[in-house]
């Protein structure tokens, strides 16, 4: 027998039995060691899920800290008789934003893998998200809202809002995150397109185009020959004013040959296509002026006027030395110059950062306002005749006029008396002409006059000073600022104007021979001279304090509101995901300005834009309030046509007008309206209830127009759209526009 193998075979049997406890064990407490870290890591999943609100809410402190606000809904902030529509189109600010709890949507206070995407979303993506849906929208559609948008994104700059708005959410991480914006999108899309009008009804508009001895030009209220040969007399320029036709035309007006689109500003201030506008009168009669020249397939303008050949920079740099008071873009922002001809000193004045409404007729002196316009310096067509200016009373800091051809001194100066009407009390009228400087018997005998008239009205002759360079000279007269001088006087001439004669009556009003008082109370407007620009841009006036605003709650709080509305607005929907070429746009529209807060905000966004601020007949009159917080803009109804060129405008912007004035104009004529001012690649962005939204999209697919974008939400819409090239073939004589 081997006795180690007995011995071998007992320690083979108790070194097995070993061996194979340990593995147990250590199985065992692997085993346990697992529980206890798989116990342990259901706490951290539950952290983390509640510590995603507060890093979303870090961003936005930091945010915050950086000058941007969060956008926030303030129901309080609403006027009472708009918050009961904005209760059935928006979900309340609990259930918009997921930083607030993690119980929302969840009962039980669970949050299921759905959930958990979304809270963990990058904050792009929510950016992206809210914008595709509420914010296209615009989501604040009412004054006085103030959403969370507000706070994060209303005063970042552009170039961070182009940069970062929409298209952030393709560079998201993580594939839940790609799930989850891929869904969204998916989402956004479908409720888009169900959203959308779909009924196509296009095929019931049938427009042609307009046979007119104006042609490509055809300006309805301003060409009506059938009126103008039936005038009694034209020794007020009669034939000069609106005489719109009794039936309005649907007809559109036709291109120019060879039109192409405009050279952008700021070259255009310097150059502009010659087949955009193909006059040469004013070459031939004021090239030497250095007005306008022809140079090849351009029409040049070398900043020259009548009064300031060697260019409107020197001139203007000479008005402020001869009266450092005026201060340019400072105390006088928003002025008035009349008789602009091609408004080379109104387009110097941006540099100064001035805002000049220029004006002249449609003369002899051919198409001096269409060129301004093409270069992208604001205009208007008018004439200083029987009616008043479509403005309000007391506005412009300041009024200008470098032979202007205007005849201030006759019939005891009733034009000058309507100038008188405009001008805010302590304001000056800047007046170069040969009156001022010449001493041959007839301009001696206009300055008499002058002297006489103005003494009468109590401004004072403030200086005369010349320009030795240009060869001229201007006199510098101030409006009053109390009514002292008016109550001192021997005569009663100019008579001061009754009571009831309201100064900001305008649209299709005669002139009147009187003045008005100057208001004294401390709550009216005209006592205080507005803050200097730019802080009367965003600052609500004195006298908006004691007024009403037009949604009834207080004027300032609206108009405060109106501002922060606008910029999110503009943030959110306007510069991305609407589909316009913002560097392709300058002369802009709002055809329903209220408060003036789109125009606002374009400035505070720093957009290269202007904006013509509309007041319509029918509305609340807040034109005399655009113009005291340094904007401008006109009285006008949308029945009739507006007194500009065809092609005038890059941007028509109309928030809700279509279903304003619905009753009373007919729609189809104010879009052939819309078609003739706006130019060929120009865009029109429409806010209105979705049955407005769907009748304009059909009309503008009848148009060949692009639709850049279209949605409706809860009985609202908004729509942007493109006018392209198209023109119809068959023509429509109109027979009250051929001479």
């Amino acid at each position: 027998m081997a006795p180690g193998k007995n011995s071998r075979g007992g320690e083979g049997r108790n070194s097995s039995s070993y061996c194979s406890t340990v593995p147990i064990a250590v199985f065992v407490a692997f085993c346990l060691v697992g529980i206890w870290i798989a116990m342990s890591s259901i706490v951290p999943i539950q952290d983390s899920v509640m510590e995603v609100p507060e890093t979303i809410n870090e961003v936005k402190n930091i945010a915050n800290q950086t000058g941007s606000r969060q956008f926030e809904d303030k129901l309080g902030d609403i006027p009472p008789e708009e918050s009961a529509r904005r209760d059935s189109q928006t979900p309340s600010p609990q259930s918009e934003s997921h930083s607030e709890s993690v119980e929302i949507g969840a009962p039980n206070g669970q949050i299921d893998d759905n959930q958990l995407r979304g809270l963990t979303k990058t904050l792009d993506e929510s950016k992206s998200d809210k914008n595709l849906d509420d914010s296209k929208l615009g989501t604040e559609n009412n004054v006085g809202e103030v959403t969370q948008q507000d706070e994060t994104f209303g005063e970042t700059k552009v170039e961070e809002i182009k940069k970062n708005l929409d298209s952030e959410t393709n560079q998201s991480t993580g594939d839940s995150n790609v799930e989850s914006h891929e869904t969204s999108k998916e989402e956004t899309s479908s409720e888009s397109q169900k959203s959308s009008i779909s009924i196509d009804d296009s095929s019931k508009y049938d427009w042609k185009l307009c046979n007119t001895t104006s042609g490509s030009e055809y300006i309805p209220c301003l060409d009506n020959w059938k009126a103008i040969r039936k005038l009694p007399s034209i020794s007020h320029y009669e034939h000069r004013e609106r005489h719109c036709p009794d039936e309005v035309s649907t007809c559109l007006v036709s291109l120019p040959e060879g039109y192409r689109s405009p050279i952008r500003w700021p070259k255009s201030r310097e150059m502009i296509w010659y087949n955009n506008a193909p006059h040469t009168k004013l070459v031939e009669s004021k090239g030497h002026q250095n007005w306008i020249k022809v140079s090849g397939e351009y029409l040049s303008f070398p900043g020259g006027g009548t009064q300031f050949k060697h260019g409107a920079l020197h001139y203007i740099e000479f008005i402020q030395k001869s009266l450092p008071n005026i201060a340019w873009g400072k105390r006088s922002r928003v002025i008035l110059d009349v008789g602009c001809g091609v408004a080379s000193f109104g387009g110097y004045l941006f540099e100064k950062d001035v805002l000049t409404m220029s004006f002249a007729p449609k003369d002899v002196h051919e198409a001096q306002v269409q060129f301004a316009l093409e270069r992208g310096i604001p205009a208007i067509l008018g004439v200083m005749g029987t009616k008043r200016l479509p403005f309000p009373g007391s506005v412009f800091d300041l009024l200008h006029c470098a032979r202007c051809r205007v005849p201030w001194h006759i019939e005891g100066g009733k034009l000058l008396l309507e100038l008188n009407r405009v001008l805010r009390p302590g304001g000056y009228f800047v007046w170069s002409a040969t009156p001022v400087y010449q001493k041959d018997p007839e301009n001696v005998g206009i300055w008499k006059d002058m002297r006489t008239i103005t003494k009468s009205m109590c401004w004072d002759l403030v200086v005369i000073a010349k320009d030795k360079l240009n060869g001229v000279a201007a006199a510098i007269y101030r409006k009053p600022t109390d009514n002292e001088c008016y109550e001192r006087r021997l005569k009663n001439e100019p008579p001061m104007c009754s009571e009831s004669d309201d100064p900001n009556a305008a649209w299709n009003v005669s002139l009147q021979d009187c003045m008005h008082k100057v208001p004294l109370g401390a709550s009216e407007r005209g006592t205080i001279w507005p803050e200097q620009w730019p802080l009367r841009l965003e600052k609500p006036p004195y006298w908006l304090n004691s007024q009403t605003g037009v949604n009834g709650r207080d004027a300032s709080v609206e108009f405060t509101a109106d501002y922060k509305h606008w910029k999110v607005v503009i943030s959110h929907s306007y510069l991305n995901g609407m589909g316009i070429n913002w560097s392709s746009v300058r002369n802009v529209m709002d055809m329903r300005a209220l408060y003036g807060g789109f125009a606002a905000a374009l400035k505070a966004l720093k957009f290269n834009v202007w904006v013509m601020n509309v007041v319509p007949i029918d509305s609340p009159d807040t034109l005399p309030l655009i113009y005291e917080r340094g904007l401008f803009g006109i009285y006008h109804d949308w029945c009739e046509s507006f007194s500009t060129y065809p092609r005038s405008y890059d941007l028509l912007h109309a928030d809700s007008l279509f279903s304003t004035i619905k009753e009373r104009c007919n729609i189809v004529a104010v879009i052939a309206e819309v078609d003739r001012m706006l130019r060929p690649e120009g865009y029109l962005i429409i806010r209105d209830n979705e049955e407005i939204i769907g009748e304009i999209e059909n009309m503008a697919k009848s148009l060949h127009w692009d639709i850049r974008s279209s949605y409706a939400k809860n009985g609202e819409g908004l729509l942007c759209l493109q006018k392209t090239f198209w023109r119809p073939t068959e023509v429509e004589t109109i027979v009250s526009a051929i001479a």
